[in-house]
């Protein structure tokens, strides 16, 4: 199969922010009184979905906004000691030479994403989409469908987790995971993703393989 746009998750599939998202979170834990995560914590929470994981911190429904929200400020002053994952710009290279667009679409925000991007010279992108809500990736699919005027099949959504491979299923668009994320492989493929890839240098290579 051939695909005109890829678009990709940001946190966890092109950028590794999750040490600095658990610093973030064990900071604000001692603000707002919910679960500290230590390492094991973490390795049992790539086992989780997203309510199973809110759950796991002990945070209030409510309280979910407002973390999101400041989460997303602390992780800007930040922004600069983050990488991308290794082989990812390699990939990128590859993906870009093969698609005719490439765009982010993301629950971090467009601020954050965009000094990522320069920070490392990514400039790859031909959209950076903020999601509003965690779990409302669906809509901005569509969206991007409309803009580019591409039909569902045209199009690969790429993400690390349940909730990435939800929404492409619930936009009716072919959909990638990646292991080296926040969820783990045996997690992500029991929720049938079209694709599984292990290492950025497998995704490359299938997009090598695919053609212009």
């Amino acid at each position: 199969m051939s695909y005109r746009c890829v678009i990709f998750d940001f946190d966890g599939t092109i950028a590794d922010t999750m040490p600095e998202t658990l610093v973030i979170l064990n900071t604000l834990s001692e603000e707002y009184g919910f679960k500290k995560l230590s390492h094991d914590d973490l390795l049992k929470a790539k086992q989780m979905n997203l309510v199973q994981f809110i759950k796991f911190l002990e945070v209030p429904a409510w309280r979910v906004p407002q973390l999101l929200t400041r989460g997303k400020r602390m992780l800007t002053e930040r922004i600069e000691s983050i990488a991308p994952f290794d082989g990812i710009r390699d990939a990128l290279d590859v993906i870009n030479a093969n698609t005719e667009h490439i765009g982010i679409l993301t629950s971090n925000s467009t601020e954050n994403v965009d000094r990522f991007n320069r920070v490392h010279d990514l400039h790859h992108f031909d959209f950076v989409s903020s999601a509003s809500k965690l779990l409302g990736k669906a809509k901005y699919i569509r969206a991007i469908l409309k803009t580019y005027s591409l039909s569902h099949d045209e199009v690969l959504f790429v993400g690390d987790e349940l909730r990435d491979i939800e929404a492409a299923h619930e936009a009716e668009v072919p959909v990638a995971a990646v292991s080296w994320g926040f969820n783990a492989a045996s997690l992500l493929e029991g929720a049938m993703p079209d694709y599984l890839f292990h290492s950025p240098q497998e995704m490359a290579d299938f997009f090598a393989g695919q053609g212009k």
